[in-house]
């Protein structure tokens, strides 16, 4: 893959039109699917029309080869054009000047490649619901729509499992907690005070963890038992390489499914932001299906939820767009990685 032209430029006059291109399928989550099914999932969206436009409206030719080929082509092209983070946390990515046609693509091909529209979970039955966390204001959305859904006809057989880290909150996010009248002091005490309030508990009935002497060592979990509904466990993983970083999302999945007993054939639905879900639904893809046989079925919170609208929401942007699908064909690589 070439970098042989860069249409997109600074900010232009103009009226962004719309464009519409058709949705793509993420990898099948369907229990006990075969890596050829899963792989097949995942060059059928690499391959899709919205992200082919995409790579060749910011300079690219479409990747050609077998699918590791394209796929580690798509990761460097992205790496160039639309890594804007460029390894800081996520609040604190650039925004890139675009002009109005090349804003108008990104968001539609955002949306057809699934990071825009929230759908709601495919079945009315699961073993396990599990929130995944983040910055405070996700934390809070995420564990209340969690509630509303158990609250509204879904039934989860096993535990909600409400998964964090041990990440320092930032003054930003403390504002947001007093806003919302919580506070804490790491992501996972986000998570606890918003499971809390969400599901109306005061206190866990089971409490455990482990203080390594760093962050990135610790564990911790405490389990609730709201009545009338399954019980709610927040955990926290050690990190898979502390002498690097902390936890991140697939550590905790690990760490959670060695703690629950994952079962092949467990349907497990999986809550995040719609803009996330095809790069966790493939990390969950990774880390849970794979290698313990069970279903994922990943979900975005709806914003139009009653429940949610006093909670805050962050504008979402071309470039925070471009990032996460980024962040998924990434996750499809190490996805696919892992297949053979």
């Amino acid at each position: 893959m070439t970098g042989r032209r860069c249409r997109p430029a600074g900010p232009a006059a103009g009226t962004i039109r719309r464009v519409r291109i058709a949705g793509v399928a993420l990898p099948t989550g369907r229990a006990r699917a075969t890596g050829e099914e899963i792989a097949a999932g995942v060059r059928a969206w690499v391959d899709s029309p919205p992200l082919r436009t995409l790579v060749d409206r910011f300079g690219g030719d479409r990747p050609a080869g077998d699918l590791p080929a394209v796929l580690a082509a798509l990761d460097d092209f992205s790496a160039r054009h639309w890594d804007f983070r460029g390894g800081r946390e996520r609040p604190e990515a650039r925004e890139p000047a675009l002009d109005p046609t090349t804003t108008a693509l990104v968001l539609a091909a955002a949306d057809a490649l699934g990071l825009v529209r929230p759908a709601p979970p495919t079945e009315p039955r699961y073993a396990h619901l599990v929130v995944l966390g983040g910055l405070a204001h996700a934390c809070l959305r995420r564990v209340r729509y969690a509630a509303h859904l158990l609250r509204h006809g879904r039934t989860v057989t096993g535990e909600v499992a409400v998964l964090g880290s041990f990440r320092p909150v930032s003054e930003v996010e403390r504002g947001v907690l007093a806003t919302a009248g919580l506070a804490g002091d790491t992501e996972v005490d986000v998570l606890d005070a918003a499971v809390r309030q969400a599901f109306g508990v005061a206190a866990p009935v089971e409490e455990d963890g482990h203080d390594g002497g760093h962050p990135y060592h610790w564990w911790s979990s405490r389990t609730y038992r709201p009545p009338g509904l399954p019980p709610v466990r927040v955990l926290a993983a050690p990190s898979s390489e502390p002498a690097l970083r902390r936890a991140h999302t697939a550590d905790t999945q690990r760490f959670w499914a060695g703690h629950v007993l994952l079962r092949p054939g467990d349907p497990v639905l999986m809550v995040t932001a719609p803009i996330y879900v095809p790069f966790q639904h493939c990390d969950a893809l990774r880390t849970l299906a794979v290698p313990y046989g069970c279903g994922i079925d990943t979900v975005g919170v709806d914003p139009a939820l009653p429940d949610l609208a006093a909670l805050p929401e962050p504008t979402l942007t071309p470039g925070r767009y471009l990032q996460e699908i980024r962040s998924a064909i990434r996750s499809m690589r190490a996805l696919h990685a892992v297949l053979g």
